[in-house]
C-alpha cells in the first residue's frame, strides 16, 4: 500500500512539474505564430504604459526654455 501511494505522489508530483495543464498556444503552427506575434505587439507597449503610470512621458518644467529671446 506504501508503495502504491508513493507512486501515486510521484506521479502527481512530476505530473505538476511537467507544463500547464490547458496549452497556452494553438497546436496549428499558423494560429499559434498569429497568437506569438499578438502577444509580442502587446509586450512592447509595456514601456510605452509604465512611462504613463509614472508621468515619465510628460515634458520637465524644469529645464530653462527660451522666451522672447531670453532664458528663464
Amino acid at each position: 500500500m506504501r508503495k502504491l501511494a508513493f507512486i501515486a505522489l510521484m506521479l502527481v508530483a512530476s505530473w505538476s512539474q511537467v507544463g500547464c495543464v490547458l496549452p497556452i498556444y494553438a497546436t496549428n503552427s499558423d494560429v499559434r505564430t498569429r497568437e506569438l506575434i499578438f502577444v509580442s505587439e502587446n509586450m512592447r507597449h509595456v514601456t510605452e504604459i509604465w512611462e504613463r503610470i509614472w508621468f515619465l512621458n510628460i515634458p520637465d518644467t524644469a529645464t530653462p526654455y527660451r522666451v522672447y529671446g531670453g532664458v528663464i
